[in-house]
């Protein structure tokens, strides 16, 4: 039976639903993956009234697009139009270099990802198209001309950008309206806390917190490094160490009260924390199972008592996150 989830207006345009789906780990990076599965876990996605699914080019080297254009060709025209499908580019990984990965931001690339998006979702716009990761070397007023001369020519309906700093994004902003910014946030990783978000809340730009749950961490489930399976990118991951995971718990052991209190998971707790923040905040947290993606989106009937919010918001300054966020790689594209 469809539900019916609270509903948000993610900036200026796009009403969507509370919480959206992060469709990534369907083709890679959280070990293996099943096309059957996924398919039957995305049509679970919509019955439970998401409206926001996210991709992007890289995840699979286009599997994951390819995968939710099918999923796209199973659904009747009006469940299409319900649906706002985000998708990015920006990073260049070859076909054979595992995970390195280049940042590419030239027109030239960002008009051929684009195309190459609409053909494997099988859609002719994008609704909502983000540069994955900014280069140092670009002129990010080059870069929104290009993506500009898409919305213009109907292949993009709103544009995003990712990871991107305050000042770059003053500086977008005033070259063509940025719709949504995408970037990692959660109880984990509060970085964007001190210039981002309120420059953000000032131009009214939504946001879309990727990673909401600390990569599975803030759910409580995972003790140490060897509870991942093989190919689970989390094995090589800094913060997942043995020795940062034991220090990370002190985390959870703040959360676990507040779950007997709202007869909720700890991971409901992150999400519900991250929704308080401001009412244009949609996180895409990401699963395989149906039963995670239903507690999931039960996080956003959870109604926080003020002094609740306020622990958890003084968390960054008594507790300190040990590891990076990635690995040198991954940390490409991110200032």
């Amino acid at each position: 039976m469809h539900t019916k989830l609270p509903q948000r207006k993610l900036g200026q345009f796009l009403n969507v639903s509370a919480m959206g789906f992060g469709a990534m780990g369907l083709s890679e990076f959280y070990g293996p993956a099943d096309d059957k599965l996924s398919l039957d876990l995305l049509h679970k996605v919509v019955d439970q009234g998401v409206t926001l699914i996210d991709t992007a080019d890289m995840y699979g080297r286009g599997h994951n697009e390819t995968l939710i254009g099918k999923f796209l060709e199973q659904l009747s025209s009006q469940q299409k139009q319900q649906l706002t499908i985000a998708t990015k580019c920006g990073i260049d990984r070859s076909e054979s270099s595992g995970y390195s990965r280049n940042i590419n931001n030239s027109p030239e690339y960002i008009r051929k990802c684009c195309d190459e998006s609409l053909v494997r979702l099988g859609v002719e716009q994008i609704d909502l198209y983000y540069i994955h990761r900014i280069s140092r070397d670009a002129v990010i007023e080059e870069t929104m001309d290009t993506l500009a001369s898409l919305v213009k020519e109907g292949k993009i309906a709103r544009i995003g950008l990712c990871e991107v700093p305050a000042d770059l994004l003053k500086r977008a902003h005033k070259t063509y309206p940025v719709d949504v910014v995408q970037t990692e946030y959660s109880l984990w990783t509060r970085d964007i806390e001190d210039e981002l978000l309120p420059v953000l809340k000032e131009l009214n730009i939504g946001l879309v917190p990727y990673a909401p749950l600390g990569r599975g961490f803030l759910t409580g489930k995972y003790a140490s490094s060897s509870d991942f399976a093989e190919g689970d990118f989390r094995r090589t991951n800094p913060r997942f160490s043995d020795q940062n995971i034991e220090h990370n718990k002190k985390l959870l052991e703040v959360i676990k009260p507040m779950t007997i209190k709202y007869n909720c998971t700890h991971g409901q707790i992150a999400l519900a924390w991250l929704l308080a923040q401001w009412d244009s905040i949609v996180p895409i947290p990401g699963t395989k199972r149906e039963s995670y993606l239903s507690e999931n989106n039960k996080a956003t009937f959870i109604k926080f008592e003020p002094e609740d919010v306020a622990l958890l918001n003084g968390l960054k300054n008594k507790i300190q996150v040990s590891g990076e966020r990635y690995t040198p790689e991954g940390m490409k594209g991110i200032f």
